[in-house]
């Protein structure tokens, strides 16, 4: 079955299939009482969310939500993956509580089959995070306000660490414009094409004192760097990725780096060196001449998850949490007790988006990626075949919204929002419903974060990258 909510409304349909599943008996109550905590307050929550009050609020028929609800409560297993389409909301975190409650009133944690299951938007995202690319978190998801653990960090690299949580990407521009924060380090990423409201993220890397990139291509945001270290693609060195499923995956290299490229741990380490702080393995005086072995040392001795995850320099494919050598892996978490003990039901209502069409703005935009390209085309669009097959974006929009703007397929049209404007070809189709839009975020010379708004999850804080209000109208241009 496809439910195609409104942009937005994620919390209400879920609370609604909840809803039929609490009204018709349908729950796992054993698990309920054995493994969840809140439950009453949960189930009041989401009572007046009636599929017929869904209905309106998300445009997806009641008995389409009956049915849905019907079908996941009734399956012996039954998975909920989701992507950025869940995340990308003010209410981000609120829509993954409210899967998080659905998966929990029917059992559907611990066991195979079943499960919370996020897709992660890059290869190495599970990993990045493992190892503490996030603000306020250290490797292995140790909180930085928690002394014993930062106490841990702090004698291994001979260091003393902030409690103070870091900021988020769209934090830190804002940062960045208000003169809070001189200089910044980029690392693979390409924030004037992949973050929103560009023109602001182009006008606050401007005001930085300092920007270095550290990338394998001349981005967007590289050219605006002070300085650009070139860095390595993943098949020019060893290493491991861990998926989705926290499943730690050799990487072998299969060619050197060209040119004066160096690895990217090489750079970092040499870096960190000359700035004072040599850390666990100092590039000059490591006692490990292989570097993957020594990096992947410091991982087994501080991060728990990983302690028996490598063996003689390899990653043996298991999936973490494994704590020692002789642990086989964790295929499934969750099972018979959560990491907390019980699991916590979260109470959510549905909230709008921070940004709704008006007469000004009449269109919902939201923004992704289409199968033929990667993120922002720096390397996708170097691709002869993929460039091929799709050369430049379209905004797609419905027949009947193209009918009314006088708009044919292929045409030129204008989009503006409240932050922006961009000229770009139509593609007239029934993929979209009418009165929405939709953008890649693929293309530098139509590029959909000039029109996306800064709005954040005040949890998560991640922007609400998939609405926001637009204006569409036929361009003075020949196609």
């Amino acid at each position: 079955m496809w439910l195609r909510q409104k942009h937005g409304t994620d919390v209400a349909l879920l609370n609604a299939m909840a809803q039929v599943i609490l009204s018709e008996g349908l729950e796992n109550r054993e698990f309920i009482e054995q493994r969840t905590e809140g439950f009453e307050e949960f189930r009041a929550a989401v009572e007046p969310y009636t599929p017929e009050i869904a209905e309106k609020i998300t445009g997806v028929p009641a008995d389409d939500i009956t049915r849905a609800a019907r079908a996941y409560a009734k399956a012996d297993g039954a998975s909920i993956v989701y992507s950025m389409g869940i995340t990308q909301h003010t209410t981000g975190t609120d829509n993954v509580f409210a899967l998080a409650n659905l998966a929990m009133i029917t059992g559907n944690i611990g066991k195979p089959g079943s499960g919370v299951n996020p897709l992660r938007g890059q290869n190495n995202v599970q990993g990045a995070c493992d190892v503490g690319a996030l603000p306020d978190l250290l490797p292995g998801y140790q909180r930085v306000d928690n002394a014993e653990a930062r106490a841990r960090f702090e004698a291994a690299w001979s260091v003393e660490l902030s409690d103070r949580p870091g900021l988020t990407v769209v934090e830190m521009i804002d940062a960045a414009d208000e003169g809070k924060l001189r200089a910044m380090y980029v690392m693979g990423e390409n924030p004037v094409l992949s973050d929103p409201d560009s023109n602001h993220v182009e006008s606050a890397l401007k005001k930085l004192d300092f920007l270095v990139v550290q990338d394998i291509f001349l981005t967007e945001t590289a050219q605006l760097a002070d300085v650009v270290l070139p860095g390595t693609a993943w098949a020019e060195k060893n290493g491991t990725f861990t998926n989705t499923e926290r499943r730690v995956q050799q990487v072998r290299k299969a060619v050197d780096p060209p040119g004066e490229a160096w690895l990217d741990s090489d750079i970092l380490l040499e870096v960190a060196n000359r700035m004072g702080y040599p850390g666990l393995i100092p590039l000059s005086s490591r006692e490990d001449k292989d570097e993957i072995t020594a990096i992947q040392k410091e991982m087994a001795l501080l991060i728990p998850q990983y302690g028996g995850v490598f063996v003689s320099g390899e990653s043996t494919g298991k999936q973490w949490p494994c704590p020692s050598p002789d642990h086989p892996g964790t295929p499934i978490l969750h099972v018979g007790k959560f990491t907390r003990g019980l699991g916590k039901f979260h109470p959510v209502e549905f909230i709008p988006p921070k940004e709704l069409p008006d007469e000004e703005y009449p269109f919902v935009l939201s923004t992704g990626r289409i199968l033929e390209h990667y993120h922002t085309g720096t390397m996708s669009r170097r691709s002869e075949v993929l460039d091929c097959l799709v050369s430049v974006g379209v905004i797609e929009i419905n027949p009947s919204d193209a009918n009314r703007l006088g708009v044919q397929d292929g045409d030129f049209v204008k989009v503006s929002s409240r932050r922006g404007s961009i000229e770009i070809g139509a593609k007239v189709t029934e993929r979209v419903a009418s009165g929405t839009a939709f953008l890649a975020f693929h293309y530098r010379e139509a590029p959909a974060n000039r029109l996306t708004i800064a709005a954040l999850d005040p949890v998560a804080k991640i922007p609400e990258l998939k609405v926001c209000a637009v204006k569409i109208e036929k361009a003075n241009r020949a196609t």
